[in-house]
């Protein structure tokens, strides 16, 4: 299989454990509680652990925990995440950004590599 990033369409790899569509997600995830004072990061940081744990490649910067996997999986984590705080009975807010691309792996760190190389003037 062939990979052109500048092409509309991908084949579409098929998972061979399941048989199924792998369609390759990197998503930003970002979950909070609301009405629990001027300080969230103890809150954020209960649903980040679950992120880290679900083994999917993931990393937090300020506002997001960024994440790769096949779509349910990132679908699965994001919720998981958001119930970690809802059933604590804490009013949650679960903002969630995906880049569905089918056939590319490893995007979590190479979509930053590419867009140095164009700022360096090495553009591929």
């Amino acid at each position: 299989m062939t990979i052109d990033r500048n092409a509309v369409t991908q084949e579409v790899p098929i998972d061979p454990e399941t048989g199924k569509p792998y369609l390759n997600t990197v998503a930003a995830i970002q979950v909070s509680a609301n009405g629990v004072g001027s300080e969230v990061s103890p809150y954020v940081a209960q649903a980040v652990e679950v992120i880290r744990e679900s083994g999917l490649p993931q990393e937090t910067n300020a506002l997001f925990t960024n994440v790769e996997g096949d779509l349910d999986e990132v679908l699965k984590v994001a919720g998981e995440a958001a119930k970690k705080l809802a059933e604590q009975g804490y009013r949650t807010s679960l903002v969630l950004h995906m880049d569905i691309r089918p056939g590319f792996t490893g995007q979590l760190t190479e979509k930053p590599k590419i867009v140095d190389a164009i700022l360096s003037g090495k553009s591929e």
